[in-house]
């Protein structure tokens, strides 16, 4: 790994490529109980049989890891990713901690901290995890790692969505040094409930070709070279039912060539 003061050679290619719809387990912690473990579950197998492989998690999110192990050790190890995020001052005791608790090996650890790359990237290079990611709701903060250290992909978890464009000159970068991105948060409330002028007139186009706005913020993150996941995080076996649905359903491109969405797009 490139100390963090020195800037990175470009790669030409996105090298680490995670499946494209994932769990995020943000809500899997909640509530706590038997019940949370039996809603947690269920919300899991339903994703796995939707045919999602991506599952992200964290020790911020209460029993999230522990009820995601539960539900992941029935299936085949080899046929999913998971990732979760580092806490601590110590990224290996994180890590181990947190393998503890899923009772699984980890394919990608993310930090916040830019003092924890150097070990991960350690651990990486072990064969501990597979890959070393950054996770942030700050894509400038994302832009400046991207540049400096060694990263297989990024988490962006806001700022990168049908209505909030914001953090393109980072995916831009991402493409251009070869980093994937992995984007979370697109189901906002104003999507859901369409409850802006701005997210009013997106609805709009999207109903003229039969598409809702929830299925056109599903897709539109992908549509950038460098986004080659989106996190969708669900709290019932039902609501990851759902939004996998949307997922499944296709966009038609004239969607997006639409002239009045590029209008709402510039």
């Amino acid at each position: 790994m490139a100390a963090p003061s020195q800037v990175l050679a470009p790669r030409s290619t996105i090298r680490f490529r995670p499946p494209r719809f994932g769990l995020g387990g943000s809500h899997l912690g909640e509530p706590p109980g038997p019940d949370g473990d039996e809603t947690a579950a269920g919300t899991v197998d339903a994703a796995y049989l939707a045919g999602i492989r991506f599952f992200d998690t964290s020790p911020a999110y209460g029993d999230s890891e522990r009820r995601l192990g539960t539900a992941l050790q029935k299936r085949p190890r080899g046929e999913f990713l998971v990732s979760t995020k580092v806490v601590g001052d110590d990224p290996k005791t994180s890590i181990d901690a947190s393998r503890g608790q899923l009772g699984l090996a980890i394919d990608l650890a993310f930090a916040q901290e830019e003092s924890a790359y150097p070990k991960l990237d350690r651990l990486r290079r072990e064969g501990i995890i597979k890959a070393v990611g950054a996770a942030s709701d700050d894509w400038q903060e994302l832009d400046g790692l991207v540049r400096d250290v060694e990263l297989d992909c990024v988490l962006l978890t806001a700022h990168y969505s049908l209505l909030d464009r914001t953090a393109a000159p980072l995916l831009d970068r991402c493409l251009a040094r070869g980093v994937s991105v992995i984007v979370s948060g697109v189901l906002t409330s104003q999507v859901l409930h369409a409850d802006t002028v701005e997210s009013r007139r997106f609805s709009a186009v999207c109903e003229r070709y039969g598409v809702s706005l929830p299925q056109a913020a599903l897709a539109f993150p992908s549509r950038h070279s460098a986004v080659t996941s989106v996190l969708i995080a669900a709290s019932s076996p039902a609501e990851i039912r759902a939004d996998a649905a949307l997922v499944r359903q296709p966009v038609p491109d004239k969607l997006w060539r639409d002239p009045e969405l590029l209008r709402l797009l510039s």
